[in-house]
């Protein structure tokens, strides 16, 4: 499936692209994610506007706490190709608390960058984040309470290098079908001029 030359069209249907994508296995879609550039990242988080707003399921199925499910991602950095590649962990926190999710960032870059941990919030009740997704990744929050078993340590974006890749960022996530899914950064002055695209391993 040749992804990039679709959103390259004028005015394709968000249908269109969906249903291309639930056609393949999660490997061959993200082989399809991997083709496209800034430009057509840029597009499908446009298109994916028009789709059903993403849930927590979305993220972690059915799941029960402290059970991660793995995202395979790939992000427009002008970066070599190897390290425009990475995951998102997600897991439901235990009982109480707010609706959120506990995630972090794994991959070659988390040696020397850090885990880049988050909590995933909805957006619901503040019409300005709802309008870019209706959950965000949030990495001015991290998890505040118990994390999976063999996850990373817990530790604030603020401290080490990773404060240069994730203090005072959100990523805002869209739908994309049901396995994809789309986000766009917004750091502390605005919209950054990429996106990036995960496809859940089930």
């Amino acid at each position: 499936m040749d992804l990039a030359a679709l959103l390259r069209d004028p005015a394709p249907p968000l249908a269109t692209v969906r249903d291309a994508l639930d056609a393949l296995d999660p490997a061959a879609q993200y082989a399809a994610i991997q083709a496209c550039e800034r430009a057509e990242l840029n597009r499908l988080y446009e298109l994916a506007a028009d789709a059903p707003p993403i849930d927590a399921a979305h993220f972690v199925l059915d799941r029960g706490p402290l059970e991660p499910v793995a995202h395979d991602g790939w992000n427009s950095l002008p970066l070599p190709r190897a390290a425009r590649r990475f995951q998102k962990v997600f897991a439901r926190p235990e009982p109480g608390g707010p609706p959120r999710l506990y995630g972090y960032n794994e991959g070659d870059a988390r040696k020397w960058i850090g885990p880049g941990y988050f909590q995933v919030v909805p957006t619901a009740g503040d019409p300005v984040f709802e309008a870019r997704g209706a959950w965000v990744v949030d990495y001015f929050r991290v998890p505040d309470g118990p994390v999976p078993a063999g996850w990373p340590k817990v530790v604030p974006n603020w401290w080490g290098p990773q404060a240069l890749v994730y203090a005072g960022t959100r990523d805002f996530m869209r739908r994309v079908s049901r396995h994809v899914s789309v986000g766009k950064p917004w750091g502390r002055f605005g919209a950054l001029p990429f996106c990036f695209a995960l496809v859940r391993r089930d």
